[in-house]
């Protein structure tokens, strides 16, 4: 039934606008020589004219070098709307060549109330601030075909009863009268202006306005924002359902009709459409002894905020820098809670975001949970946001601070600096393992150490320290202070002349206000396995070597020429001395060996066997 209404509608509108556009008053070739008053030394016409109606559409055809005053003037105690529906300039133009000048008043040397010009985005509309109003078109030399439509009607502003604000997360409005007839010379402007941050999407239920190829008469235009100067996102008219969405939270929309053929209007519902949660731009960063949040400006701004109204668990920890907000502090302070969980210590700080100098807060209250999570050869940081129970997280990866050195004595003061570290065969050598961190409470407990020739450990090796089992005999461990792990043992060397010894040590860490793997000392291997402890690393130092070795290569370093050919020498002599001593040798061994066996013969002779033939 709908598509049948149309059907006949759509024929009947045609013709009636057709009715319409006949009754303008057209303005260019023969009918624009009635109203020019003089001609131009080039024999051109002078355009424009004096309008004294009430209410009058005009469509102008101008081409190049036009410079065309409209002058509209009445005595009547009301103001003039000017609305310019349609316009086409020449399309290479600019503002200061060609363009359309309204002056509040009856000439151009009256306030200028506005422009309008080939990048105007608008359907353009003046009022007057009294009962006359001038209006200038100057073309350029470019040979081409402007057309304009343009109609103006006088009114009173304090009739004006259409249009508004409207401001709640969604609603709907409709046109004056609808269903009914819209009235003639309606200018209503809707501002719509939804929460901060949201769009706005609008639809139109129902539409019947007057039709035309160009919606000049009877028209609705869209607006992105909440001006009606520019932004345009469309104009329509006749029949139709179209819906607009903003590009941000502000739309307008206009109802413009003329004097003649109303239709029922329309009929609007808008909706703010919220934006997806901002993704948290925040990053975490542990170390052995600190723990550093680092927020964006801008994700804080998206949430409301600014760094005035952050806070850790201690609200006196303030953040050392404002764009990034950053907060940096050591692992123990700042109220930082620890947590032993068996396998792993958990560092847990938390940023909150609240308005605490207001009595009342309309915001979200968004916490942000930083973790710093010590277990398995590394630190996990995690760090996760919540807004009304809305969790998002991050994570990435760093590691504890471990190194181990060797010392010159059991004060373990004076570290040995040179590398590779010679030593003698024997000597008591001092190592110490220690923990970089600003958390006291950490213990650290040397489990296992085994020695290599070469640095991958991929050949030969040989226990030192077994799950915390001292495996040779020269080997005395310290009991466990504070960051530190400490041993001793006798040096020694690797056979098949190896000349190079490296250690690598597994290292614990551990909670030393609790009951830990750290505390334990030698334990079995199936005992050991259901013990706990927080974290685990390897740490691996040398090469060791005897200054045996050293000595014998301060020697070869320093041969002359000389002591090298004596070297030859000798090499030459004693190769001669062995082969001789090696020749006697054997003729020692051939003679042995043949007396040997002449004394093993019988002393009888052999006796021929006769033959039976």
């Amino acid at each position: 039934m709908r598509a049948l209404r149309r059907f006949f509608l759509l024929p009947l509108l045609a013709a009636l606008t057709l009715a319409e556009d006949n009754s303008i008053e057209f303005l260019g070739g023969p009918a624009l020589q009635a109203l020019c008053w003089c001609s131009s030394s080039t024999g051109a016409p002078h355009c424009g004219a004096s309008l004294t109606d009430l209410n009058k559409p005009l469509k102008i055809n101008l081409n190049s070098n036009a410079n065309c005053v409209w002058q509209i003037q009445r005595n009547e105690n009301q103001t003039i709307r000017l609305i310019f529906s349609y316009f086409k300039f020449s399309p290479s133009s600019s503002c200061e060549t060609e363009s359309i000048n309204v002056y509040d008043g009856p000439s151009s040397n009256s306030p200028l109330l506005g422009q309008v010009c080939n990048n105007t985005d608008a359907v353009p509309m003046f009022e007057s601030s009294s009962n006359s109003l001038t209006f200038l078109i100057k073309t350029n030399s470019v040979a081409f075909a402007r057309n304009f439509f343009v109609f103006y009607y006088f009114f009173s502003p304090e009739t004006t009863h259409c249009g508004g604000s409207l401001t709640g997360p969604n609603g709907t409005f409709i046109s004056p009268n609808y269903p009914s007839s819209y009235p003639p010379f309606t200018y209503c402007v809707w501002n719509i202006q939804t929460a901060k941050k949201s769009k706005i999407n609008l639809e139109f239920k129902d539409l019947f306005l007057e039709l035309d190829q160009n919606c000049q008469f009877d028209f609705l235009a869209v607006y992105d924002g909440l001006t009606t100067n520019t932004g345009l996102i469309g104009k329509v008219c006749g029949v139709s359902r179209p819906t607009f969405q903003s590009s941000s939270n502000g739309m307008t929309v206009v109802l413009s009709t003329d004097y003649a053929n109303s239709y029922r209007g329309f009929s609007a519902r808008y909706t703010s459409i919220l934006p997806d949660p901002p993704e948290p731009d925040t990053s975490l960063t542990c170390s052995s002894d600190r723990l550093e949040i680092v927020l964006s400006k801008d994700y804080l701004d998206s949430l409301g905020y600014n760094e005035t109204h952050l806070y850790l668990n201690d609200p006196t920890c303030r953040p050392v820098s404002t764009d990034p907000v950053i907060f940096s502090f050591p692992l123990s302070s700042c109220g930082t809670i620890k947590k032993d969980e068996g396998h792993r210590i958990t560092y847990t700080n938390i940023v909150t975001l609240s308005e605490t100098d207001t009595i009342i807060t309309r915001k979200k209250m968004v916490q942000i949970v930083a973790k710093c999570i010590m277990e398995n050869n590394s630190t996990v940081e995690v760090i996760y946001v919540t807004e009304n129970n809305l969790i998002k997280n991050t994570t990435s990866v760093g590691r504890y601070n471990v190194s181990m050195s060797f010392y010159d004595s059991d004060s373990f003061s004076n570290p040995v600096l040179q590398s590779p570290y010679y030593v003698e065969l024997n000597q008591t050598l001092f190592a110490q393992v220690s923990l970089h961190s600003t958390d006291p409470d950490l213990l650290v407990f040397v489990d296992t150490c085994v020695a290599s020739p070469q640095p991958d450990f991929g050949s030969v090796t040989y226990d030192l320290i077994r799950s915390g089992c001292n495996k040779d005999d020269t080997v005395v461990t310290y009991p466990p202070i504070e960051h530190y792990g400490r041993f001793k043992f006798n040096a020694f060397r690797f056979l098949r002349s190896f000349s190079s010894v490296y250690l690598q040590c597994d290292i614990l860490i551990c909670d030393s206000t609790i009951n830990s793997r750290c505390t334990e000392g030698c334990i079995s291997r199936r005992k050991r396995d259901a013990s706990s402890y927080t974290w685990k690393a390897k740490t691996v130092v040398g090469p060791i070597r005897l200054k045996r070795g050293l000595r014998a290569a301060d020697h070869s370093g320093t041969l002359t020429k000389t002591d090298a050919e004596e070297t030859s020498n000798l090499q030459g002599k004693s190769f001669y001395i062995l082969s001789f001593v090696a020749l006697i040798s054997n003729v020692i061994i051939v003679a042995a060996t043949i007396l040997k066996y002449y004394r093993r013969q019988p002393a009888y002779g052999y006796q021929k066997i006769q033959s039976s033939y």
